[in-house]
């Protein structure tokens, strides 16, 4: 009885003291079935077996642990085991794992979506967002408040699943959940499009089916120098290979519609059809699967409820839902990849991965923007494998990309096209030559352009900002390749140099490959990082670029509670992106579809922006920014802008959004270096310790926390990263009695050792 109320907080009231204490004490009428040992109808499972770890007695007691035959609440599980979890790091013990089946919240209860899993451990997208956010426990002054803000931010998307769930039709959810954003996607469809009825260069609409025009009519050489004055064919040969598909699909329909020369401008109803047919095909077969096993692969730990909500959250996404089916174009294939690489990232499958990435590149040259956080995450997982199996999944990485590239070339190369021919397509997929920027676009560049003219000033020295660009871009994403190959540094694996650790058969050593980095976490803000950074200081940026950086944004406010900061900035940066994006949206005359989807999704998700946050920066953000917005809108219904500043509204436009997308640029800086420091520690002498073998690390890393503290990585590291939700409790000023009593059984464990 002392020792359970040693580790509660003294504030809890005195009901709530005798329910945990009732929790953590032996009923008495429950002692009849233990005198002679349990009773054979109980499973093992019921008893909480200590005894395979070190010996964890109280302090100042002789009682072990493991005789106290207790209850353990399932809240106090989740908030214990979710952040080692986090980590690739299994926190029952090797006996436990044997006789005891999985647990709701172990690791091991992740399946992966990709075929020969070779690791039954997975990685829970959010588990440590929601163990920051859990462990430290509202207080018994806070509960009321906690829970009138939880019942305010239930949203639309959640109260159907609810309804769903409760009536036994959870099997449809996810057919529903498409089937409805199918419906969505083609009511968009049904409005305008960018260039409609204006001739003579029309728009994007345009360009996309004169691609379908001249592919399926001229020879591969000279589909990059064909007319460049029309719509020349400027994106990576995948966008090529597609366009000739749909473009020979849409011939044996009506051939009039991509009659070369002859069917420049064509808008009949049956083309247009055929059109909006082939964006909403191409998404059901790329992109809404991507998200669908991305919400499988990366939230697998989650209730089929929360994965759900991710789901709808992520379907309804309003930025690609306008541009793609509005706007008119096709990336919802090339995020659909990228998905698709970073979820084979999770699975282990790194070689798939890159070759998921290679044709995210071969579609749109705008995937490059993560090429640098896929890039150092790799080089990063090949570090921590160590010499020996670093090497050779960097040389299996490098050949495996190669031949992707070159595959994906291969009609321009030898000996099907001359080698000069390389050179169009290449000249054409990085324009150089237009310049830093053309539109008013919410980046850097364009907000400075107010009181510096950059163009004017390097007049004739244009390569002096496209180095500046250059410079700027790789500095504001140094952060994020940073912390993924130094965390890779730090918890690299080491061979053993004794013998002394876990001695594993000549078989088992082989059909056991190295655990998962542990750097994995962090590559969703690394691609963020990495993302808006080449969107506010790259050249050539257009308003549909900040779709890139959009994407991961919304993937982690995806698995993010409502009342989160992950989950204020992603919606915050959602809207700010819509709202971005509205000149070329009203010049397209979708304000009607703009207004829409921005009612449907806030109301989806249950995020209300004009909500006062009084104790969060990221609320007050945006009740502040979204007021500007309603404001700027109000004015350009009622203001003409005056003839000596025909642009005024859109460079309105530009100064709120982008200090909004620097914000959250410095915001993704500052959790990627939370969460590596949850991984693998601030700088500092690695530790030299002696740890298993490297097949050894991987039995041990998905078996036991005792393994984990004696293998290659820093001993202290997952107690760091347990530890970083209770720091964030204690500095809210909220005492954490669940972390007093794990420091207590650490400081008994290692005084037995």
């Amino acid at each position: 009885m002392d020792e359970a109320s040693d580790v509660m907080p003294r504030e809890l009231p005195m009901e709530r003291r005798q329910r945990h204490t009732r929790d953590r004490t032996t009923s008495l009428n429950s002692l009849s079935q233990f005198k002679s040992g349990p009773s054979k109808h109980i499973r093992p499972s019921t008893l909480r077996n200590r005894g395979s770890n070190a010996s964890m007695k109280s302090i100042g007691s002789e009682t072990d642990y493991s005789e106290i035959i207790a209850p353990i609440p399932r809240r106090h599980l989740l908030q214990t085991s979710q952040s080692l979890h986090w980590l690739r790091v299994d926190t029952s013990s090797g006996d436990e794992c044997l006789n005891r089946g999985g647990s709701p919240v172990s690791a091991s209860s992740v399946g992966s979506v990709f075929p020969n899993n070779r690791l039954a451990n997975r990685l829970s997208f959010t588990a440590l967002m929601e163990h920051e956010r859990t462990a430290t426990g509202p207080s018994s002054t806070a509960d009321a408040g906690a829970l009138e803000d939880d019942q305010a931010t239930i949203g639309a998307g959640k109260r159907w699943l609810r309804w769903m769930h409760r009536n036994n039709m959870k099997s449809w959810v996810v057919p529903s959940a498409i089937a409805a954003s199918t419906l969505v996607k083609w009511s968009i469809g049904l409005g305008t499009y960018s260039g409609h009825d204006t001739p003579p260069m029309f728009g994007d609409y345009e360009a996309q089916r004169h691609w379908m025009e001249l592919t399926i009519h001229l020879p591969v050489r000279e589909w990059y120098t064909y007319d460049l004055q029309y719509w020349g064919l400027d994106y990576p040969p995948l966008t090529a290979y597609v366009s000739w598909l749909c473009g020979r699909i849409g011939s044996l329909i009506e051939s009039s519609w991509f009659t070369l020369q002859a069917s420049r401008g064509m808008e009949t109803g049956g083309s247009k059809l055929f059109m909006r047919a082939t964006v909403l095909v191409l998404d059901l077969l790329v992109y809404v699967p991507a998200l669908y096993t991305f919400v499988r692969a990366w939230q697998g730990t989650r209730s089929s409820r929360k994965r759900h909500v991710a789901l709808l959250t992520l379907l309804f996404h309003p930025a690609l839902l306008l541009v793609d089916f509005g706007h008119f174009q096709y990336n919802s294939v090339m995020l659909g990849l990228t998905i698709l690489a970073i979820n084979a990232f999770a699975a282990g499958h790194d070689l798939l991965g890159a070759i998921f990435f290679v044709l995210s590149l071969g579609f749109k040259q705008m995937a490059l923007y993560y090429a640098p956080a896929i890039g150092s995450y790799l080089i990063g997982k090949c570090i921590y494998l160590g010499p020996i199996h670093g090497t050779r999944l960097f040389l299996r990485l490098a050949l495996t990309t190669t031949f992707a590239f070159v595959i994906m070339f291969a009609p321009f190369l030898p000996p099907i096209s001359p080698l000069s021919t390389i050179a169009a397509p290449i000249t054409r997929i990085f324009p150089f030559g237009r310049g830093l920027f053309e539109d008013k676009v919410a980046n850097f560049w364009c907000f400075t352009n107010v009181l510096v003219k950059w163009k004017r000033l390097f007049a004739g020295r244009e390569g002096v900002l496209i180095k500046a660009s250059t410079g700027l871009t790789a500095l504001g994403f140094l952060p994020a390749v940073a912390a993924l190959i130094f965390g890779g540094y730090k918890t690299r694996l080491q061979k053993d140099t004794s013998n002394d650790s876990v001695n594993e058969s000549p078989s088992m050593i082989h059909a056991v490959l190295p655990p998962p980095t542990p750097i994995l976490p962090l590559l969703p803000y690394a691609l963020l990082t990495c993302s808006i950074s080449f969107f506010l200081f790259s050249f050539q940026v257009h308003e549909k670029t900040i779709l890139v950086p959009l994407l991961p944004l919304t993937l982690l406010l995806s698995g993010a509670a409502p009342t989160d900061d992950v989950f204020l900035w992603g919606a915050l940066g959602n809207n700010v992106g819509v709202f971005s994006m509205w000149p070329l949206l009203k010049k397209d005359g979708l304000g009607l579809q703009y207004l829409a989807m921005l009612l449907l999704w806030n109301r989806l998700i249950g995020h209300n922006p004009f909500k006062l946050h009084y104790g969060s920066f990221v609320g007050l953000v945006s009740s502040v920014v979204h007021t500007a917005i309603i404001l700027l809108h109000l004015l350009e219904l009622i203001v003409t802008p005056p003839a000596r500043y025909p642009d005024l509204f859109p460079v309105l436009n530009v100064l709120v959004s982008t200090p909004v997308f620097g914000l959250i640029w410095l915001w993704s800086i500052k959790r990627s270096v939370e969460v590596s420091w949850a991984i693998s520690g601030l700088p500092g002498k690695r530790e030299k310790k002696e740890g298993p073998s490297l097949a050894a690390s991987a039995i041990s890393a998905t078996s036991s926390s005792a393994a984990f503290e004696r293998s290659p990585m820093r001993g202290e590291t997952g107690v760091r990263a347990m530890s970083l939700g209770y720091a964030s409790g204690r500095e809210r000023g909220q005492a954490d009695a669940r972390r007093r009593a794990l420091e207590a059984l650490s400081a008994s464990g290692d005084r037995e050792h």
